[in-house]
């Protein structure tokens, strides 16, 4: 690793990636929150919720992340846009559907 010009580049350089394991936490977080709700929506197994939410990533071409911070916002009074109210319904009749089958 470079050392980015002598001892101040090198604290550039980890404040840098502290920041960027900040931004991974959240994300994880909100995703594992989107998996909670999906998870209740469909009264599937917690296995499933992951898969719903990479189809509709998938599906909508939408990062899974930005995927997770709609569902979530949604649960409290924000809108899913439209592309992604259907496929999150579709994914969670076919997670349904594996399920009963």
């Amino acid at each position: 690793m470079v050392d980015g010009g002598g001892p101040h580049g090198r604290i550039g350089v980890l404040q840098d990636e502290v920041r960027q394991l900040h931004r991974a936490i959240a994300s994880h977080a909100i995703v594992d929150q989107a998996i909670g709700v999906v998870l209740v929506l469909g009264g599937l197994a917690p296995e499933q919720g992951w898969d719903v939410l990479k189809e509709v990533s998938q599906h909508t071409n939408t990062k899974l992340r930005e995927i997770a911070g709609q569902v979530v916002a949604w649960t409290s009074g924000g809108q899913l846009d439209s592309e992604v109210r259907h496929a999150l319904d579709v994914a969670l009749a076919r997670a349904r559907t594996t399920t009963h089958a």
